[in-house]
């Protein structure tokens, strides 16, 4: 991945449904078909692989025809079914087989015990999609009288896996992000994450070579990862690979139709799923929501403060359901108190957590509608329920709520249109605003102030801004 920020939580559907995605793959499904069909008279290699002779009855028995692709797709079946277990060799002299011991795992074990079978064909696959072409591999032998010559391959086996890990690394994050949308990514753009550093202007000749050198590899990787159900994928359209093939300028892409023919990929729900365990394999860490369900409401709180709102809106509404009102929402209300920096974003979580509670909760917030971090909230939240009897907040309760939500947002999305709005519309709202805002006994006044000094266009009111800022600083001055 392009960097070490926080990775977004991936939403996934069940365990039960990605199993069955993951049986229905072709590489998989055509893997398990083989093994039942492997009996006392199937032959295999010194590697395992089937005898030449037997593919053609292999391509047969998964309806695929006799031709070199029919044949190849066995021959990569017959392999996942070799690596995963579902097939075992009984006798390396003699070439004999066995039905492996995973074979039973699709009848007798769970879901998890699919997702596992599936992970091992990924790492076969994987493992596949980083070897160089077979004609390159044979022109590497001839050069090295037998043995590969890796120099002529111009090929290091632990850069490539590293490569491709950190394509579909930076795949998964535009996945799994927020504003990223689901539609897939164009082959130059995925080629060009990992080759354009990220302060380069206009890409040079040779970065471009670079990047068009990678979405071709990439093309060929891609179309080995679609059987095993990693992603969708459009190839290169063969008519542009004719044009780069003979070295002809290829055209700038004008419009969507046009970006297709340069390739399309998108990871799938299982694809996701598979990128997600390989990343925590290698200690990456990669939250799924649902992750917090059997957690507090004091870690809900503090780690949704940094999920992007969609997945902070499911992650909540999971960890409700397993929840009756009244208790959740007095622990959340609970959770929510503090002035230290990350309270404010902590008490925005919470209030979009209690508009999802029904009015079985209206008593926790009754209990703080004293409370001077929490009674702001809470009129909101009865106000919206059509609760009576709510005594009206003071000024000092209405101005402290405003710096909490504005500092909260600052937190959530830094200086954004939305934000700017926001200021703007208080300020014209409350021509005294800034007269008020710098006496506010909040630990955030002065970074709010000084933000809204910032972001409003009006110079006068701006420099309003940064005075009230000045005064709030030297008011909490020891």
């Amino acid at each position: 991945m392009s960097d070490s920020s926080p990775l977004p939580p991936v939403r996934l559907p069940a365990e039960a449904e990605l199993a069955r995605d993951a049986l229905a793959t072709p590489l998989l499904s055509r893997a398990v078909r083989l093994a039942r069909w492997a009996g006392p008279e199937t032959r295999v290699g010194a590697g395992g692989e089937l005898v030449e002779e037997q593919l053609p009855a292999a391509a047969a028995e998964l309806g695929l025809g006799g031709d070199d692709e029919g044949v190849a797709h066995a021959s990569e079946a017959w392999n996942a079914a070799v690596d995963t277990g579902l097939v075992e060799i009984v006798d390396e002299e003699e070439g004999t087989v066995t039905a492996g011991a995973e074979l039973a795992t699709l009848t007798s074990g769970g879901p998890a015990d699919v997702l596992a079978l599936w992970l091992g064909a990924l790492d076969t696959v994987l493992a596949d999609a980083s070897v160089p072409d077979l004609d390159d591999i044979m022109g590497a032998l001839e050069e090295g009288g037998g043995e590969i010559d890796f120099s002529q391959l111009d090929w290091d086996p632990e850069a490539e896996a590293e490569f491709l890990e950190g394509v579909l690394g930076n795949l998964y994050v535009l996945t799994v992000s927020e504003g990223a949308g689901d539609g897939p990514v164009p082959l130059p753009a995925l080629a060009a994450s990992m080759i354009v550093p990220d302060d380069m202007g206009e890409p040079t000749d040779d970065v471009l070579e670079q990047v068009s050198d990678a979405m071709m590899r990439l093309d060929d990787q891609f179309r080995l990862l679609e059987p095993v159900g990693l992603v969708e994928f459009q190839p290169v359209d063969e008519a542009l690979m004719a044009e780069i093939d003979a070295e002809e300028p290829v055209a700038e892409p004008v419009d969507e139709a046009d970006v297709a023919r340069y390739g399309m990929v998108r990871l799938t729900p299982l694809g996701l799923f598979g990128i997600r365990s390989r990343m925590l394999e290698a200690g990456v860490v990669a939250p799924a929501v649902g992750d917090l369900v059997d957690k507090g409401a004091d870690t809900l709180l503090d780690s949704t403060s940094s999920f992007p709102q969609a997945a902070a809106q499911a992650e909540i509404e999971q960890w409700l359901a397993r929840r009756e009102p009244l208790g959740a929402a007095r622990e959340l209300l609970a959770a929510a108190r503090g002035a230290d920096l990350g309270a404010p974003l902590r008490r925005l979580r919470c209030q979009q957590a209690l508009s999802l509670v029904g009015a079985e909760a209206e008593p926790a917030l009754r209990e703080v509608l004293d409370d001077a971090e929490l009674g702001g909230l809470a009129r909101v939240w009865l106000a919206e329920h059509g609760a009576t009897d709510v005594p009206p907040p003071s000024e000092a309760l209405i101005f402290w709520l405003t710096i909490d939500t504005i500092a909260a947002q600052l937190s959530l999305e830094g200086n954004s249109d939305e934000l700017q709005s926001l200021v703007e519309g208080l300020a014209a709202q409350h021509s005294g605003f800034f007269s008020t805002a710098w006496r506010v006994d909040h630990p955030a006044t002065a970074d709010v102030l000084e933000a809204m000094g910032r972001l409003h266009p009006d110079k006068k009111v701006a420099k309003e801004a940064r005075k009230a800022a000045f005064k709030a600083r030297s008011a909490s001055a020891p």
